[in-house]
């Protein structure tokens, strides 16, 4: 499974950006997708993830009600809706996929494979 994430690119605080992530292969009927940040120096942490099958989501705390994910099943393809966007919001973004679903959906060592990462630059 190859993981093509775009959408990257410069903004101004308050100002939106949505974020694409291209899987190569539906290969994961019942798998969670992805998306982690890693701002410079810093570690690379959970942002929000999606099931295929069942819609679920989930959200870091820090992007709840700003950062939307969505899927498109039919083009093996998630979204990252980031809006009200923050200068903290900084940081390339990777998209990551793994089969099954997990209660660790927050973790980077549960995800089997990444994509190259988007970068994301919000001025303040």
């Amino acid at each position: 499974v190859q993981l093509q994430a775009s959408g990257g690119g410069l903004v101004q605080a308050g100002g939106s950006l949505r974020l694409s992530c291209a899987a190569s292969a539906r290969t994961f009927s019942d798998g969670l997708m992805g998306w982690f940040r890693q701002a410079p120096g810093k570690e690379r942490d959970f942002v929000a993830a999606i099931g295929w099958s069942a819609a679920s989501t989930y959200y870091a705390d820090s992007v709840k009600g700003r950062f939307t994910i969505s899927r498109d099943s039919a083009k093996n393809t998630v979204y990252l809706q980031m809006n009200s966007l923050k200068p903290e919001d900084t940081a390339v973004y990777y998209c990551a996929s793994r089969t099954g679903n997990t209660i660790y959906y927050y973790e980077n060592w549960a995800y089997s494979y990444w994509g190259q990462g988007t970068q994301v630059t919000v001025s303040s």
